[in-house]
């Protein structure tokens, strides 16, 4: 049995699938673990035109896409990505937690909720930065 999923695995357009459906997949359960810590309800407030939300949960979308480009490209196997994606996402939400913590002097969730663009779009690049910090050191 291994050693005909190693055969199709071999095959670009099979693994290109296979890294593709699995990203998907993680990609959905890692927003809906971020939509339990944030105080709000992310695809209600982006229904209704919060712009702040749809900033924060996109800089959310690319930052776990792009740790999956890392993984993905350092990793041989869609195994190995997932583990290291699921690492990386993890390394992600304790800097969502940091960065809520780093800021006494207002609520991020709260300033989001009430559609606070520079606090929107603050979330937004830190996660799509602490994407590349925390991609750069997968192996």
């Amino acid at each position: 049995m291994n050693d005909e999923v190693d055969v199709l695995l071999n095959n670009p357009y099979i693994e290109t699938l296979a890294f593709f459906s699995v990203a998907v997949v993680a990609l959905i359960v890692f927003l809906a673990i971020f939509e339990l810590v944030t105080k709000y309800k992310d695809w209600e407030e982006i229904k209704n035109g919060n712009l702040s939300v749809a900033m924060a949960t996109g800089g959310k979308i690319f930052g776990i896409c792009n740790l999956f480009r890392f993984a993905i490209l350092n990793n041989d196997s869609v195994l190995h990505s997932l583990i290291w994606a699921g690492y990386g996402f993890v390394l992600l939400l304790v800097a969502y937690f940091i960065f809520e913590f780093l800021t006494p002097y207002f609520k991020i969730d709260e300033q989001i909720q009430k559609d606070n663009r520079a606090v929107g779009f603050l979330s937004m690049i830190i996660s799509i930065s602490m994407s590349y910090v925390i991609g750069a050191s997968v192996t």
